[in-house]
């Protein structure tokens, strides 16, 4: 995994956000693979790991754009929503914001850990604002790999949000992930088919919660 440095291009911003008016499914072999509650998600095989990448269409009321994007910035609070993370914290290196993420994993699978890199933009598009949010693996001496935890080496994700005219949010994400180790592919892909949705709906509770923060 070669480390990401300088962060992120404008061209990828503006892909994601272009994706979130416009999804690109053509020219690759993407499936529909459920649609449940008001989202459609699209999987791609990767033929190197057998696993696949995601993308994600779809809206959650009653979670306007701007609160959606600080929910899933902050990440103090989502230590307290999200039941998986075991440690999560940012950390500076080399002028970089560096996501430093450990995951619960059931017993008897060891811990997965996650070092990325993390940014948000605010775009304009047809005079409507738009949040994005990329996100990369990396590599940096600061977070050594830890005995007994699975260190993912294989992330990405980009996340666009804006209004859906009314109160709540239309949202693209585009993700694959690679936990490595010994756990058989099916069981990766059937995680990913449910724990998208269960996230999205944990992300629109943790929404209504924000409000009501102290």
């Amino acid at each position: 995994m070669e480390p990401v440095t300088g962060g992120f291009s404008q061209e990828q911003f503006r892909e994601a956000c272009a994706e979130l008016q416009q999804p690109v499914l053509a020219g690759a072999d993407w499936q529909l693979l459920v649609e449940t509650l008001g989202i459609s998600i699209y999987r791609l095989l990767d033929q190197q790991t057998g696993l696949y990448e995601y993308k994600v269409f779809g809206g959650l009321e009653d979670c306007p754009p701007a609160l959606l994007a600080d929910v899933y910035m902050d990440l103090d609070y989502r230590k307290q929503w999200d039941q998986y993370v075991k440690e999560l914290y940012e950390k500076e290196c080399g002028g970089e914001t560096v996501v430093y993420w450990e995951v619960k994993y059931p017993f008897p699978m060891s811990n997965r850990d996650y070092v990325y890199l993390r940014q948000r933009q605010e775009l304009e598009i047809d005079g409507q604002k738009v949040y994005v949010i990329l996100a990369q693996s990396t590599s940096v001496p600061q977070f050594p790999e830890k005995s007994g935890v699975i260190r993912v080496k294989q992330y990405k994700q980009s996340l666009a949000i804006q209004s859906d005219g009314k109160k709540g949010s239309k949202v693209f994400m585009h993700y694959f992930d690679n936990p490595g180790g010994q756990i058989p592919s099916w069981l990766i892909n059937w995680a990913a088919k449910n724990g998208v949705p269960n996230f999205l709906k944990d992300m629109a509770k943790a929404c209504q919660g924000f409000l009501k923060k102290p």
